[in-house]
Order: C-alpha cells, then sequence, then structure tokens
C-alpha cells in the first residue's frame, strides 16, 4: 500500500467521508438511533491512525447536512448533545494524537456554548499535523452561495471586477480558501450520491460506495477502499499517454 503511495503520479492526500448508516445499523440491533450515531463517532478514532499510516494529510467528515435540521427535533438535539461530548471527549485527545481539528459549516443554529467549545477544541488542537475536518451543518450549495454573497459585495466595493471571477478563484471566497479538493470520497451504506457535500471541491474526485453501514467501516474496510483509489487512473479530464481518441 505504502509503495504504491510514494509511486503514484496522485498520492491520497485527501480523504472524504459521508459517514452514512447509523440509524440502520442501530435498528438492525435494536438500538435506538442515537446509540448509532454514538457508534459512528466512535468510529471515527479508528480511522484516523490508518490514515495517517497511509500517507494522507486531510480528513474530511460529513457529520451534519444543513438538510439535517429537518429531522426529528428529538433526534436532531441528541445529534447536537453528541456533539457537545465528542468535542469534550475528544479534543485533548486530538491534541495528544497530532490532529488539528476544524468545524466547517453555518454554525448559525448553534448554541452559544456549542460554537465556544467549538473554538476551544480548534485552538486546542491547532499544531497539530493530520487535519480532521468536521462538516456540521453544512452544505456545498451553502457554501456556494456563500462565496457568490462575498464577490458580490466586493463589487459593490469596487475591490473586485467581474471580469477578475473564474473557476480559479472562486473557492478563495470559501469558507476554508486553503483547503485542497478530495482526492476520494468514500460513501457508506449503499447509497450513491454526494447529497450536497463539497459540491464545487469534488468536481474531479473519485467516488467509492460501499453498502457497510458507518459504524462497521473498520480500518480494512478503509483500505480496501485506498487500494481501490490507488487502482484507478485519474485523469482529470485530459487522456493518459497512449490513449485514442475516443
Amino acid at each position: 500500500m505504502n509503495s504504491k503511495a510514494k509511486t503514484s503520479l496522485h498520492p491520497l492526500k485527501h480523504v472524504a467521508i459521508i459517514m452514512d448508516g447509523n440509524n440502520r445499523w442501530a435498528k438492525q440491533r435494536g438500538l435506538s438511533g442515537i446509540a448509532g450515531h454514538r457508534a459512528g463517532a466512535e468510529r471515527i478514532r479508528d480511522l484516523l491512525p490508518s490514515a495517517r499510516n497511509l500517507g494522507v494529510q486531510t480528513v474530511s467528515l460529513f457529520a451534519f447536512s444543513s438538510e439535517n435540521w429537518l429531522r426529528p427535533p428529538m433526534e436532531v438535539r441528541g445529534l447536537m448533545s453528541l456533539f457537545s461530548t465528542y468535542l469534550k471527549k475528544e479534543a485533548k485527545l486530538l491534541r495528544d494524537d497530532g490532529i488539528k481539528l476544524r468545524v466547517i459549516g453555518s454554525k448559525d443554529r448553534f448554541s452559544d456554548r456549542l460554537n465556544r467549545q467549538i473554538k476551544d477544541a480548534e485552538r486546542l488542537t491547532e499544531s497539530g499535523e493530520l487535519n480532521l475536518h468536521l462538516y456540521v451543518d453544512y452544505g456545498g450549495r451553502w457554501e456556494i452561495a456563500q462565496a457568490a454573497k462575498k464577490m458580490a459585495e466586493h463589487i459593490e466595493k469596487g475591490s473586485l471586477s467581474s471580469n477578475d471571477i473564474s473557476a480559479d478563484n472562486i473557492d478563495s471566497y470559501f469558507v476554508d480558501k486553503s483547503l485542497s479538493a478530495p482526492d476520494l470520497c468514500i460513501r457508506t451504506a449503499g447509497e450513491q450520491r454526494i447529497s450536497n457535500f463539497m459540491l464545487w471541491q469534488m468536481a474531479y474526485a473519485e467516488l467509492y460506495f460501499t453498502d457497510c453501514f458507518w459504524p462497521d467501516f473498520d480500518k480494512n474496510a478503509f483500505e480496501h477502499a485506498v487500494e481501490a483509489y490507488y487502482s484507478r487512473q485519474r485523469r482529470f479530464g485530459t487522456r493518459s499517454s497512449g490513449q485514442e481518441n475516443n
């Protein structure tokens, strides 16, 4: 695995994961939905050492979408409580493991307490080398709309011309302008769509879908996804050498 990574033209540096199937995993076991989400949160801890060992520099996890606010109120409250508990429980462990946490999303509907916890956890882990990005209260359309709004404001102020806008600089107005595009997007639980996650950034990401529910997505499952990535040929819209015109 590692030898492939070292010789690949496109080593795997950024993995994005849509963590799906927590509720179905819990239902199969006669457990509550929040128990499934709790098991899913535990899975994150197991994933990070494997990612680091395989040379991955950034792991982006879709934890709570803008649309998830429409779920039953009790489930939403449970998810917010679980998120708060995760931050309190994991922040020091992430720091000690050299992992830098960033929470990306609107955050407008979070409580003041939860927003303070987010800032404290980000500050505590800021020296980490492996990036862990949690996308919470996030949607790809929301992010693009926010970027468009910022560009419009700069045009109104005269600091930006419409002629200056191109596909090469729109992402500089995103929430995290320094974030590299994902090389691989993994979605668990059998669904085959990206569900409004990093729409702009995933233009050329390799997509990997698995029937495995997220709480069961262990080290072996992750390594299998990485093997699949290295078995593919990334062309970014061009042709590989020797390929016929088609």
